[in-house]
């Protein structure tokens, strides 16, 4: 009993959202290798690797109103001062983005990157771009959470990149939302950026990887002391 639950431990739980996907890979590895038996093997791979796509790991996120968590687990792909895009509404002044690159290996929940109460989500149509070019933040289709909270307006957005082409985004407007919690997806790889207030420090450098509700990519204030907590 002891070796089986701690195989059950190691084995991060799966969201919902998979489920049909998974099913349907593990079907066509049943067709395939009932046609062709070698393909079996090839299909139970891809079904292996579509149940760790959407696995849904527990996260220590750090408490500190003053902290901004990595929205995914990823590749700090981009740092700089840019002007918002103008569905943000944050003006016409420069804010800090950071950007996170997700490829097809990384957990791919998103979660959100400070507390407080959700003013808008925008969803907008475009392109398809690899999302790991800069002009990927405003031309390719998006989803937009722009979040009030104690250290200001906050926006994270949900980019598509070439093979992402599905975003899920299961917050709603008006709610209030915690550091590290759940917002939505994007299936098979993609990139997250925040847009912060633009006295806020960074924490992460370009290629460091972030864990997703754990990875403090900037803060406000100067406090070094940081209590954790779980969060579910």
């Amino acid at each position: 009993m002891t070796l089986f639950n701690t195989i059950k431990n190691a084995i991060p739980p799966v969201h919902h959202e998979g489920y049909p996907f998974i099913a349907a890979f593990f079907v066509a590895t049943i067709v395939a290798g009932w046609l062709w038996s070698p393909l079996f093997y090839l299909g139970l791979g891809l079904t292996i690797w579509c149940a760790l796509f959407y696995r849904d790991p527990e996260r220590i996120t750090p408490i500190d109103k003053e902290l901004v968590i990595s929205p995914a687990d990823g590749r700090v792909s981009y740092i700089g001062h840019v002007v918002p895009p103008k569905e943000l509404d944050m003006g016409d002044e420069e804010a800090l983005r950071i950007s996170i690159f997700m490829n097809v290996f990384n957990c791919h929940i998103n979660r959100a990157p400070v507390e407080g109460k959700i003013e808008d989500i925008i969803y907008k149509h475009g392109s398809f771009l690899n999302a790991e070019l800069d002009k990927a933040s405003e031309q390719n289709e998006r989803n937009a959470i722009t979040i009030d909270s104690s250290i200001g307006k906050v926006a994270v957005v949900q980019i598509a990149g070439l093979v992402a082409r599905r975003i899920v985004c299961w917050a709603q407007e008006g709610e209030g939302i915690a550091a590290g919690e759940r917002f939505g997806l994007i299936r098979f790889g993609s990139r997250l950026d925040v847009y912060l207030p633009k006295a806020a420090k960074v924490q992460v450098d370009l290629g460091q990887t972030a864990i997703g509700g754990e990875t403090v990519i900037a803060r406000m204030g100067a406090r070094s002391k940081t209590p954790l907590t779980r969060k579910s």
